[in-house]
């Protein structure tokens, strides 16, 4: 007879603790703004001051985000061990708003200090959040799995605006705009989890309505408006149950409290507070993070003898501790780290390549009308900046994507470019180091590619948009006249652009309208007998991946004359992966926390978030084979898209073939590895555990 209760103690909403809604709330604003901030980071390291050319953007971005998913196994054991999760998600979240805000200086060392506090914030807040989570509910109740449905619908909604949002506004008024409402969200995130209930309550609904009536205004198109309503619909309804569920009462002050708060006094070196030497150790750790996130090889070498002594450590205990049924069980969890790591490392894709892919070769252009044959020979004027004050601006049609491979019959499109690309250059150089600035012989061998380079390209598109800085002030480039050739003809003429890093809500939305059915999909199977064991889940998921990318390979193909492909192609291609996710990533974390020894949860959870971390790293190396060439210094000359979309395609054809034989390989183990998970065993321990 058990002697615990099935339901959650405390007050409750639909059957839910009334903490979950508050939890959502914070973790959503968290997702906010770390989302908001990636969608931004690779244009911003290529486009704005850093100038990196895509080689070097890799680099950082996979070290960063490698750093980012290895960070949370330590976080995760301080507040085991001391801290306490509610401690412990209250530092990551400053730390976090502090990297967000750093952001918005244009300087190196604050660049790569915002990076190390990000990964250091991130690794206390997000293994601790989602632990608090599951503290909530008792072992044994039947509305458990449903709370981390909810709980990961947060994680989604805020994964999907955060593009919509901060890469709208950042790519379209500023990069610091952009980096500022990250900073906003996790504020409001943190003080959601900490505040009073009446100032909590205030919080969620007032940022839901602001955020819900300010989205659809900053949007150009159709498309835009639909995806933001639907999103404003979703946080207005999330907003007012959250409210709901608080007026019963807030999350219990008792959760994530530290396990010993005696400990935490404790004095080290007899002076020391144990709680003190935490901060300080942390504060050491982001000064090491800033150096090795900007040396990817560094990075590399940290997850590589990491990942030797988690293997070293589980391999081991394997042989001398486990018996034979345990140790067969770790093997299946090995193995699938194994292929978990591989799907994550094409998945990763996203915040690299395919990001400039999209930026570079997805037609994003909302068009008021075509070039005609009887305008050859005429000029048109466009204006330069997305978005302007200026009246006189607003009413040119933008220059756009519509312009790239295109041949102007102006020769003084180019000169334009050349006094961009030097005003901007001289502002970077105000914020490198002595050792990164760009000398004018560089910037002479850049413009010298333009002016060598018959057609308008996405450097011309870039230097001419950067030079729209206040910062900048070049002189006579926010205006372009183009005298229409034969060629020409059938060139839109745009209204507005979408912003490439706004694609990055793809993924969330789907998952978002989907998630629920695949849960219900599987819940269907597993009532009839027929829900395929974990392995199978596993193969399908990197199936499904590979059609996604086999998509994308095709709409590279499938790319017009100038180089440019359908977006149809893109949300098609993300449909895939994200049903490919849905199939294997949510089975992953359960199958650790059933499969691994109660004495190596903890460790083993580790190694999959470590797992993750290799990805992220893999995935850059992967992305470096898409990176165009560069001149000298660094500096990077993007040519036309009829250039570039082969080198996309390419690559993306044969992540489609390497994912399609993994799956197959993944299917062809399955038999086996379902036998050494010995569920039938696991079940009839779980009842045996629940009689007592």
């Amino acid at each position: 007879m058990t002697t615990e209760t099935a339901e959650p103690e405390g007050p409750t909403l639909f059957g839910h603790p009334t903490g979950l809604f508050q939890l959502f709330f914070a973790e959503m604003w968290e997702r906010f703004s770390y989302y908001g901030m990636r969608a931004l980071l690779l244009f911003y390291m290529i486009k704005g001051f850093l100038g990196l050319n895509d080689g070097e953007a890799y680099g950082v971005y996979g070290a960063y985000t490698a750093l980012v998913y290895m960070t949370p196994y330590f976080g995760g054991m301080l507040a085991d061990r001391l801290l306490g999760r509610r401690r412990a998600v209250v530092i990551g979240g400053i730390l976090m708003a502090a990297g967000h805000l750093l952001m918005t200086i244009e300087h190196r060392y604050a660049f790569f200090g915002a990076l190390a506090l990000l990964i250091a914030g991130n690794g206390f807040f997000k293994p601790n959040i989602s632990t608090i989570v599951g503290e909530m509910y008792p072992a044994a109740a039947p509305k458990k799995d449903a709370g981390f449905t909810i709980f990961y619908m947060g994680i989604n909604l805020g994964a999907a605006m955060s593009p919509i949002v901060c890469g709208y506004v950042g790519e379209t008024y500023g990069w610091h705009y952009g980096f500022g409402l990250a900073t906003i969200g996790m504020l409001i995130g943190v003080a959601v989890f900490v505040a009073p209930t009446r100032l909590t309550q205030a919080l969620i609904g007032t940022g839901a309505l602001a955020t819900a009536v300010a989205m659809p205004f900053w949007q150009d198109s159709l498309l835009q408006l639909a995806v933001r309503v639907f999103l404003g619909i979703m946080l207005l309804v999330a907003g007012v149950v959250a409210v709901m569920a608080l007026q019963k009462g807030p999350l219990a002050k008792s959760a994530g409290a530290p396990p010993d708060p005696e400990k935490l006094r404790k004095k080290l070196l007899g002076f020391l507070p144990a709680e003190y030497a935490v901060y300080l150790g942390t504060a050491l750790v982001v000064v090491v993070l800033a150096f090795v996130v900007q040396n990817d090889s560094v990075a590399g070498w940290v997850l590589n003898v990491t990942g030797v002594v988690f293997l070293v450590y589980v391999i081991y205990d394997m042989v001398a501790r486990c018996d034979s049924v345990a140790r067969q069980r770790l093997t299946v969890v090995l193995i699938l780290f194994f292929f978990n790591m591989l799907f994550w490392a094409f998945f990763e894709q996203a915040g690299t390549s395919l990001n400039n892919w999209t930026d570079r070769n997805i037609d994003r252009v909302v068009e008021d009308r075509r070039v005609e044959a009887s305008e050859v020979g005429t000029t048109l004027r466009f204006r330069v900046a997305p978005s302007t004050s200026d009246p006189a601006l607003a009413a040119l049609p933008l220059l756009s994507q519509e312009q790239l491979g295109r041949t102007n019959g102006s020769p003084a499109l180019v000169e334009q470019i050349g006094r961009a690309i030097r005003a901007v250059e001289a502002q970077r150089n105000v914020n490198r180091g002595a050792e990164d600035r760009v000398s004018e012989a560089a910037m002479d061998q850049l413009i010298a590619s333009v002016r060598a380079s018959e057609r308008f390209t996405m450097t011309g598109l870039t230097y001419l948009r950067a030079a729209q800085d206040p910062l900048v002030r070049a002189a006579d480039v926010a205006v372009v006249e183009w005298v229409v050739t034969e060629d020409d003809i059938g060139m839109g003429i745009a209204t507005s652009e979408i912003p490439a890093s706004e694609y990055q809500a793809a993924n969330p939305i789907y998952i978002i309208l989907f998630g629920l059915p695949f849960s219900a999909l599987w819940a269907w199977l597993a009532v009839r007998n027929r829900d395929p064991s974990t392995p199978v889940k596993f193969a399908l998921g990197i199936a499904q991946l590979a059609i996604g990318f086999g998509i994308f390979w095709w709409g590279a193909q499938s790319a017009d004359a100038r180089g440019m492909s359908s977006m149809g192609f893109l949300l098609l291609g993300w449909l895939f992966v994200t049903t490919g996710e849905l199939c294997s990533s949510p089975v992953g974390l359960s199958m650790v926390t059933k499969l691994s020894p109660q004495r190596l949860v903890s460790t083993v959870m580790g190694g999959w978030f470590l797992a993750t971390a290799f990805s992220n790293y893999l995935a850059a190396i992967i992305a470096q084979f898409t990176g165009v060439s560069h001149g000298e210094e660094g500096l990077q000359f993007i040519p036309g898209p009829t250039e570039t979309v082969a080198g996309y395609g390419d690559v993306f054809g044969i992540i489609a073939i390497a994912a399609f034989v993994a799956a197959l390989v993944c299917l062809a183990l399955s038999p086996i590895l379902t036998k050494w998970m010995h569920m039938d065993e696991l079940a009839a321990e779980g009842r045996s555990s629940a009689s007592h």
